[in-house]
């Protein structure tokens, strides 16, 4: 009787494993490499100077507005109050804290520093990031209600709705942002806030011409991945609608969109994130977004790689929560 063993397979290295690895060691090899070549070129990095860019503690001066004399000095709730006379008229000055530079009886010339006090303000990249945020948000809002439309449109029977969208849609997707952007600032904001100081109303803030140019610009977008999530319905769907005696128009809002909501959801995201890359190109109307405001704090700090690194991961944050979200949505909506 012959033995036999029983042969045991043996275990290998996981390919997986040494891929992972392989890229770990690539993106360290990187890193150390542009680290490597910025010590070449001499460069100092002050990472220690970035956070005064997101917060910092300024020192404010409350100064003398008129030539006088120091008539009193009251502290009361933890502010500083003086009053200065001169020339038959008086002012009283609200210091907060208790770092009074005067004294009862001391005259004073206009501009001269009565206190000082210790103020947190927002820094520039932090300014920067709010109204990036803010400007992106509500131009997706708006590109989505103008996109939703117009996608409708694009596929109605109505000639007018028909090639008005198709004209709105083509003249926007063959432009550039950064033309439209400058057309919308300097000549329809222009056209419109003169028709507005003729009229005697206040003017339009700059702020809103760069919303309206990214709204549009995104709405022309979306209302071509509307028409697309539409009809890739079956026509079937829309039949049987009919059938059971429900109008095209509920038809459409109550079977036909929320099937096509879940196909769109993927390009969606991949616009709004584009649009949010592309709200930095509203600097060029003096509109201080995030990048714009790293180009500044560049200028007066001498520190770009500090702050371009800085920047780029703030969009990229917003960008990737933003991504995070619809991974969301689109599992409910799998999920209903």
């Amino acid at each position: 009787m012959t033995d036999t063993k029983k042969v045991v397979p043996r275990k290998g290295v996981d390919k997986n494993t040494i891929w992972k690895a392989v890229y770990a060691v690539s993106l360290i090899a990187v890193c150390f490499g542009f680290y490597w070549a910025t010590t070449q070129t001499n460069y100092i990095w002050r990472w220690n100077r970035i956070p005064q860019y997101f917060y910092y503690v300024d020192t404010v001066k409350v100064t003398a507005q008129i030539e006088g004399e120091v008539a009193s000095i009251s502290h009361k709730g933890g502010e500083s109050v003086v009053i200065v006379e001169g020339g038959g008229t008086s002012e009283f000055y609200t210091v907060p804290g208790s770092n009074i530079l005067v004294d009862k009886g001391d005259t004073l010339y206009m501009g001269d520093t009565i206190g000082t006090y210790q103020e947190g303000k927002m820094g520039m990249l932090m300014h920067g990031l709010l109204i990036t945020v803010e400007v992106s948000f509500v131009s997706i809002i708006l590109g989505i209600l103008l996109g939703l439309f117009t996608g409708l449109a694009r596929v109605s029977q109505n000639p007018f709705l028909k090639w008005s969208a198709i004209t709105y849609i083509e003249l926007i997707r063959g432009t550039p942002l950064l033309v439209q952007i400058i057309m919308w600032y300097f000549v329809l904001g222009t056209i419109i806030n003169n028709l507005l100081a003729l009229s005697g109303l206040p003017q339009v803030p700059s702020l809103w011409f760069g919303v309206a140019s990214l709204a549009i610009f995104a709405g022309a977008y979306v209302a071509e991945i509307v028409r697309a999530g539409i009809q890739s319905i079956h026509r079937g769907q829309m039949e049987a609608a009919r059938s059971l005696g429900m109008t095209k128009s509920k038809a459409m809002v109550k079977i036909i969109l929320p099937q096509a909501f879940k196909r769109i959801l993927p390009p969606l995201a991949g616009q709004f994130i584009s649009l949010i890359k592309d709200s930095s190109l509203l600097g060029v109307i003096a509109i201080p977004e995030l990048t714009k405001a790293t180009r500044e704090a560049v200028t007066t700090s001498l520190m770009p790689y500090e702050l371009w690194f800085v920047c780029a991961l703030m969009y990229l944050v917003i960008t990737f929560t933003l991504s995070m979200f619809v991974q969301y949505l689109e599992k409910r909506t799998a999920e209903a």
